[in-house]
This record gives C-alpha cells, structure tokens and sequence, in this order.
C-alpha cells in the first residue's frame, strides 16, 4: 500500500494502491474533482503517514483512537481515508 495526503480543496490522508485509487477514495469520501486533484495529491512516506494518523485521529466523541487500531489500519491491505478534515465532519 501507498499513502497520499492532499490539502486543497480539503485535507485527507489516504491509503491506497496507486495515486488513481487514492484519488477515488478522496472522490467518494471528500469531494468531487474540480480539476486540480491529481497535481494536489501527493505521495508521502509510510512513515510519515503513521506519525500523521496516530496523532490525530479520534474517534466520534473526541479521544484518540487507540494505538492498536492504528496500527491495525496500517497492516491490513484495505484501502481507506484514514484522516479527512475536520471540517467535514
């Protein structure tokens, strides 16, 4: 797996196959492409990805999703948004 963040329109943090498959995710979850996805959504270190999402994802009411989870989330082979601005919650 790959992990790609964007910042504009909306910040998202993305795990997926390739760029094309973030971009679908972002799609479904986020918002529609107003043409400047594909330059917006970059790939970033596996690293770096888990620093970001350990950090600052919560759950529904505000804690911190358990390490387990995170870690959980990274080893299984399932595309997902794993963090999406708060904005749109």
């Amino acid at each position: 797996m790959k992990f790609y963040e964007i910042h504009y329109p909306y910040y998202a943090l993305l795990k997926a196959e390739s760029k094309e498959e973030a971009l679908k995710l972002y799609v479904e979850a986020v918002c529609d492409d107003d043409g400047s996805l594909n330059e917006e959504l970059k790939e970033v270190e596996r690293d770096y990805a888990l620093a970001t999402y350990g950090r600052f994802s919560k759950t529904e009411d505000g804690k911190y999703i358990p390490i387990s989870h995170v870690l959980e989330d990274f080893k299984n082979n399932e595309q997902m948004v794993l963090l999406i601005d708060s904005t749109l919650l």
